[in-house]
């Protein structure tokens, strides 16, 4: 009787332990960082960073060397980018800025700067949804469609780097963006300059050092004229500090061929 219970249980096991895979895979995660004290490099949960290594996304660099990432996020256009860009082309400075659709519309030319002057351009997504929510179909045509633009625009087909939008995720959402050839990007530091509500270079510069550390991927946003404003002061006052600024490029060269940038 025992085996005849155990041959009749056993279909019903596996489909409950498919249910739960499926249903853990999709589950929608909101990423956030852990800040630490004295520029100490943040931390998060392990579950996501073990996401991340198994599909191939980053959210902190080496944190043994003094190499910062800037990485804007630009939905739309509030007069401040080419202040930005201004500021990286005087200072020789890197930086990855994620477009959405909107962007890439109403600032056609900002874009086609930012890839002239050897940054990276990666995926938003066009419509800025929650891509841990929306179907495979349709997530695959919100970055299809923003990539196709944008190789219509500059000629290139180098956006290869994705930034979720509002930082949620899924193991099917991080695996559907590998699958497509792209490698998530997350972060290690930011701050609330998204919304306007102007306090000042003062207050945008003591945010960000208190919390710089080694390895730190910065997520800033080109909406803010805090951002433009301070970050003359802060390329030069980093660089006293001993740090210095790579590209994703850099990082993701680093993580698959330590040996060539040592």
């Amino acid at each position: 009787m025992r085996h005849h219970a155990i041959r009749w249980l056993t279909p019903f096991l596996t489909l409950a332990f498919l249910f739960f895979f499926a249903a853990s895979s999709t589950q929608a995660k909101d990423w956030y960082f852990k800040p630490s004290q004295n520029n100490e490099p943040s931390t998060t949960e392990k579950e996501y960073t073990d996401l991340l290594d198994k599909y191939g996304g980053v959210w902190i660099g080496d944190t043994s060397k003094k190499i910062v990432y800037l990485t804007f996020d630009n939905g739309y256009e509030k007069g401040y980018t080419a202040e930005i860009l201004d500021v990286l082309k005087e200072k020789h400075v890197p930086a990855a800025f994620f477009i959405t659709g909107h962007y890439i519309e109403s600032a056609p030319d900002l874009v086609k700067r930012m890839v002239n002057e050897g940054h990276i351009v990666g995926n938003h997504s066009w419509g800025h949804p929650d891509l841990s929510k929306i179907s495979d179909e349709d997530y695959k045509e919100e970055l299809t469609k923003l990539a196709d633009a944008y190789t219509k625009l500059t000629g290139r087909h180098d956006m290869i780097y994705l930034r979720p939008p509002q930082g949620t995720f899924s193991e099917r959402s991080l695996k559907l963006g590998e699958e497509m050839g792209y490698t998530s990007v997350f972060w290690s530091f930011a701050y609330v300059d998204w919304i306007d509500h102007k306090k000042g270079a003062d207050y945008a510069y003591k945010s960000i050092m208190r919390r710089i550390h080694p390895g730190a991927i910065i997520l800033l946003h080109t909406v803010s004229k805090d951002n433009a404003d301070v970050m003359p002061r802060l390329i030069d006052d980093l660089r006293k500090q001993g740090y210095e600024f790579g590209s994703l490029d850099d990082l993701m060269l680093s993580q698959h061929m330590p040996s060539v940038l040592d």
